[in-house]
C-alpha cells in the first residue's frame, strides 16, 4: 500500500521504551540497547465503523500489506527484531484510522567516546532515528510527547557505568544528494565507576612504587637484593601498563590512566637508577680507601694500632689504655708517633670542618652502610609521589 495521501508531510509520532542497555564496548566504541519502538500516525484508508469504538490488533503479517514508516537507526552496526516465539511486532488500528505500530528491537550503534579522562570519564552516547526514504517534505518525524516520549526501566544498570540520565532531542539532517530529513535522538550519559580501576590498576601501581622505596633501607652492599627488587617492580609496572592498554582502543592521545601509570613507572625506574648511582659512588669510595692504605702502610712499633685524633693526640679511651705503660715506654712511643698511621673513616660527612675522633677496636675501619643519596631518597621520593597524587586527583576527580 502506498503512503496515506499526497500533500503536506505525514506526521509520525514516535515514542521509545528502553528495556535494557546491554553492553558498552570501549574497544569497538559502540553500545547495545534493547527497546520498544512505537510509531503513531493516521491513515484514513484503515478507518472502520465500530459501535464500541474498540481497536483491532494484528501481528506482523499485516505490516507487509499496509504502509508503515521506514524508520532506521543512523550509525547502527547491527540490529534485529526479536522473533521468539514469533515476530515481536504489533499493529493496532483504531476506528478513526489512527495506527499504532510497535516493535521490539535490539540495536548496536556507534558511540564516539573520548578517553582523555579515562577511567575518570563520562561518556554521552546517542541512538539516532530517521526516515530512510522520505524527506521532511514527505514525512514529519517527531517525539510524540516531548521528553515524556522516552521511558526507561528503573532496573537498568551496567557493571562499569552509572546511567545518569536519558533525554530526547530532534533536528534536521542534511544529505547533499537527497535533501533534509527529520532525525530523532535518544541521548544518555554514562559515568564510569572508578572502584574497579582503583583495585585493578591504581592500587597495584601505587604499591609497586612504594615497594621500590624499600631498597633505600637495604644495605647498599646487598647488590642481589636491591637489583632484583628494582627489576621486579619495573617488570610488574610494565605488565600493569600492558594489561590496561590491551582492553582499550588504540587512541592517539594520552589518557588519564596513562599519566598515572607512566609517572609511577618513572618513579620505579628512578629507584633503580638511584641504586646504580649509590653502587658506583660506593665503589669509587672504596677504591680511594684502598689507595690510601697502600700509600701509608702500617709500620707501627707497638703491638696494637691505636686510633688517634686528627691533631696527633690520643683520645680519652686511648689515654686510659696507656695508663699501664711506664714513662720510658711512653717516651719511646711518642718518638715513634710520626710513624703511626691514622686510619681514616671515609663517610658522607667527610666535608665537615669539624674533626672527630676515630673510635673502635684495633684495625677497625668505620664505613657507613647508608649512603647520603639513600637518606635523601627516603624523603624526596615519597614526598614527590604524594605531591603528584594530590595534583592528579584534584585535576581529574
Amino acid at each position: 500500500m502506498d503512503e496515506p495521501y499526497t500533500g503536506p508531510a505525514i506526521p509520525v509520532g514516535v515514542d521509545v521504551q528502553v528495556e535494557s542497555l546491554d553492553s558498552i564496548s570501549e574497544v569497538d566504541m559502540d553500545f547495545t540497547m534493547t527497546l520498544y519502538l512505537r510509531h503513531y500516525w493516521k491513515d484514513e484508508r484503515l478507518s472502520f465503523p465500530s459501535i464500541t469504538n474498540k481497536s483491532m490488533t494484528f501481528d506482523g503479517r499485516l505490516v507487509k500489506k499496509i504502509w508503515v514508516p521506514d524508520v532506521f537507526f543512523v550509525h547502527s552496526k547491527r540490529s534485529f527484531i526479536h522473533d521468539t516465539t514469533t515476530d515481536n511486532i504489533m499493529l493496532r488500528v483504531f476506528p478513526d484510522g489512527h495506527v499504532l505500530y510497535s516493535m521490539r528491537i535490539t540495536v548496536t550503534a556507534m558511540c564516539n567516546m573520548d578517553f582523555s579522562r579515562f577511567p575518570l570519564d563520562s561518556q554521552t552516547c546517542s541512538l539516532e532515528l530517521e526516515s530512510y526514504a522520505y524527506t521532511d517534505e514527505d514525512l514529519m518525524l517527531y517525539w510524540k510527547n516531548g521528553n515524556e516520549s522516552l521511558k526507561t526501566d528503573e532496573k537498568i544498570s551496567l557493571s562499569q557505568f552509572l546511567i545518569q540520565k536519558f533525554h530526547t532531542t530532534s533536528r534536521l539532517a542534511f544529505y547533499s544528494s537527497t535533501g533534509w530529513y527529520n532525525r530523532l535522538y535518544i541521548n544518555f550519559t554514562l559515568h564510569r565507576h572508578i572502584f574497579f580501576f582503583l583495585l585493578q590498576t591504581y592500587f597495584p601501581a601505587t604499591l609497586m612504587v612504594m615497594l621500590s622505596w624499600v631498597s633505600f633501607w637495604i644495605d647498599r652492599r646487598a647488590v642481589p637484593a636491591r637489583v632484583s627488587l628494582g627489576i621486579t617492580t619495573v617488570l610488574t609496572m610494565s605488565t600493569i601498563i600492558t594489561g590496561v592498554n590491551a582492553s582499550m582502543p588504540r587512541v592517539s592521545y594520552i589518557k588519564a590512566v596513562d599519566i598515572y601509570l607512566w609517572v609511577s613507572f618513572v618513579f620505579v625506574f628512578l629507584s633503580v637508577l638511584e641504586y646504580a648511582a649509590v653502587n658506583y659512588l660506593t665503589t669509587v669510595q672504596e677504591r680511594k680507601e684502598r689507595k690510601l692504605r697502600e700509600k701509608f702502610p702500617c709500620t707501627c712499633g707497638i703491638p696494637n694500632t691505636k686510633t688517634m685524633m686528627l691533631d696527633g693526640t690520643y683520645s680519652e679511651s686511648d689515654a686510659n689504655s696507656l695508663a699501664g705503660y711506664t714513662r720510658s715506654q711512653t717516651v719511646i712511643e711518642e718518638e715513634k708517633q710520626d710513624k703511626m698511621v691514622v686510619h681514616l673513616a671515609m663517610s658522607n660527612e667527610s666535608n665537615s670542618s669539624r674533626k672527630r675522633g676515630l673510635k673502635g677496636h684495633v684495625g677497625l675501619r668505620i664505613i657507613q652502610n647508608t649512603h647520603a643519596i639513600d637518606k635523601y631518597s627516603r624523603i624526596i621520593f615519597p614526598g614527590t609521589y604524594i605531591f603528584f597524587n594530590l595534583i592528579y586527583w584534584s585535576v581529574f576527580c
